[in-house]
């Protein structure tokens, strides 16, 4: 007798001719089987091999991202962070000037979760850069709840968050090839934040990410090629935003915020540099632009401003009273 998940393998590997891909419904009842641990390990191998031949559509996504999230612990009374933030590339060429961007959010009263993977690679990771500046990832769900409350941000990295999606998205090492849950994590937003934010280096998969948004009726949404595939404003090229606000997709081009060659890869990612510069003992004309253009799109995205320049104004300010901030988010909560 044919394995119940056989059906969602035949759908995939039927040939060129013979094959489709995956209605929401199928996307989300494959899924669910997973997370119930209901197939076969040689049958996850060979569907997250077959979706990565094909590419995954929005409408498999939606679904993946759908039974995904039904499986996590998620306590309903659990705060409402205002934005969700997926940090899952690392930092190869620059360091993560993004991390700088949402801490600034949370102490301007938008509170951030933080959700990502680290890879024993010559990446920098968020880990790494919270610790060189004295702060920590959270353990569970609950110790990054708490965090929040009291700091208004917190990182949970997906091995704590779901261990299963961690363990799919290692088949990377045994099949040499990115599976799709490197997809379908960064739109988990397990705490149904209002904003979802997301990076991505190959640009075609911020329409996916984009129309998957819509298809799950986010609230609001924003995606955009970033620096390593981070959520990253890249001074010195044009940003290319694809958003969602009240179910309604948007397009937009904003110009560089340099001229082009300020990007220069660093022989080595010096997190001692990166602190400094946060402390505002040192300055680094990359680092601020890149703080601040990140800083703009969430503004933009937080429906606070509508237009680059404006929003560019505000982040420069929040830049440069980083530091003055601090009580914004104790009067907030």
């Amino acid at each position: 007798m044919m394995h119940p998940f056989a059906k969602y393998i035949q759908i995939l590997g039927k040939g060129k001719n013979g094959m489709r891909p995956l209605t929401r419904s199928e996307a989300y009842e494959a899924m669910n089987m997973i997370t119930c641990y209901d197939v076969e390990p040689e049958q996850i191998g060979a569907f997250m091999m077959l979706m990565r031949v094909k590419e995954e559509t929005a409408e498999e996504v939606a679904g993946f991202v759908q039974a995904l999230k039904e499986s996590l612990p998620i306590n309903q009374q659990a705060q409402t962070p205002a934005i969700d933030w997926a940090a899952y590339a690392g930092k190869k060429r620059q360091l993560p000037w993004f991390l700088l961007a949402a801490l600034i959010l949370a102490r301007r009263g938008y509170p951030v979760l933080m959700h990502g993977m680290s890879r024993s690679d010559d990446r920098v990771y968020v880990p790494e850069a919270l610790d060189a500046l004295d702060m920590s990832a959270a353990n569970s769900i609950r110790d990054a709840e708490q965090q929040l409350s009291e700091n208004g941000f917190a990182y949970i990295p997906i091995s704590k968050l779901s261990p299963l999606a961690s363990q799919l998205i290692a088949t990377r090492e045994l099949f040499g090839l990115r599976p799709p849950l490197h997809t379908v994590v960064r739109m988990l937003n397990p705490l149904s934040a209002p904003l979802s934010l997301m990076g991505v280096f190959h640009p075609n998969f911020a329409a996916i990410h984009q129309q998957a948004a819509q298809i799950l009726e986010l609230k609001r949404a924003l995606i955009c090629k970033g620096e390593g595939g981070e959520f990253e404003r890249i001074p010195d090229r044009a940003a290319e935003l694809n958003g969602l606000s009240n179910g309604e997709t948007w397009l937009e081009s904003w110009p560089n915020l340099s001229k082009p060659g300020l990007q220069t890869k660093q022989q080595r990612l010096n997190l001692n540099h990166y602190r400094s510069v946060w402390d505002g003992e040192i300055e680094d004309q990359y680092g601020s632009l890149a703080v601040t253009g990140t800083l703009a799109l969430v503004i933009r995205a937080l429906g606070l401003a509508a237009e680059p320049v404006e929003a560019h104004r505000m982040a420069e300010s929040w830049w440069q009273t980083r530091h003055q901030a601090d009580a914004v988010f104790e009067a907030a909560s």
